[in-house]
């Protein structure tokens, strides 16, 4: 069994135990549910932001311990301050160490797009999405079938939720449909863990148009974003390098000033 299967399982039993603990009419009366989302994808295209959707997250399967240290109000904050076009929240408590209140958190004090990354194979975790302030969600095509990726989209989409659908080869693309507004190519192999940034390249002449293209994962470098810049991509999802960093919000604010003023 892959650590991604095993991910997929466990999802599903906790799944069953959140349904018993919070409704979805529970859900549906947070304060957030009726709030106006705002567009990831705008945000992105804004050139007077940088592009980056920072990332919190504390661990993962591959790397274990990220930073269990960083406090959440700090970090996030931070990254919107030294200019992320939008955030994105690990909420998968069992393999990332994230929370749903995490989400919340982020959304109280921050005025940019939330992307709530988890692995989201059900109706119900588009409405806790949306109950926790999230403005996209992340479809996982390796996890769903295309059929299931259709459902999942259309129904974020009625819920004025923005999809950025989640690729790692050519044969995933066959998730795409009109309820998708990003695609986003992840450089890590959900399977193995190895990271190839080349994929995206690979991968940006299949990207049909219409998309806004996203690069995940492996991006350690302002030089990468110049260079895939090139091919297209016009987000970029990364979060590793910052969390890593003693002051993740220090060390976006470095990467972002060496982005947009550097000579390397």
């Amino acid at each position: 069994m892959t650590i991604l299967e095993e991910i997929i399982i466990h999802k599903k039993k906790e799944l069953e135990i959140q349904r018993e603990k919070t409704p979805l009419k529970i859900l549906e009366r947070s304060r957030f549910f009726q709030r106006n989302t705002l567009s990831l994808s705008d945000f992105i295209l804004n050139p007077d932001k940088s592009g980056i959707i920072a990332e919190f997250k504390r661990r993962s399967p591959s790397r274990g311990i990220i930073n269990d240290t960083a406090i959440l109000e700090e970090v996030t904050t931070g990254y919107f301050r030294a200019g992320a076009s939008a955030l994105s929240i690990l909420t998968d408590q069992q393999y990332f160490g994230g929370t749903t209140d995490d989400l919340i958190r982020a959304r109280e004090l921050n005025p940019i797009p939330i992307l709530r990354k988890d692995f989201i194979i059900d109706e119900y975790q588009i409405v806790e999405a949306r109950s926790a302030g999230a403005d996209a969600i992340l479809l996982i095509a390796a996890v769903l079938t295309p059929e299931q990726s259709e459902n999942l989209a259309r129904f974020a989409r009625s819920l004025d939720l923005q999809v950025l659908l989640e690729v790692h080869q050519a044969l995933e693309l066959s998730h795409l449909n009109e309820f998708v507004s990003m695609v986003g190519v992840n450089n890590r192999d959900l399977n193995t863990f190895n990271v190839d940034t080349g994929l995206s390249v690979k991968l940006a002449g299949e990207i049909p148009p219409g998309f806004v293209k996203i690069s995940e994962s492996g991006i350690s470098s302002p030089l990468t974003i110049k260079w895939l810049k090139g091919f297209g991509y016009q987000g970029f999802l990364i979060g590793e390098i910052f969390m890593r960093a003693p002051e993740p919000a220090v060390a976006f604010s470095d990467f972002v000033k060496l982005l947009l003023y550097g000579d390397d």
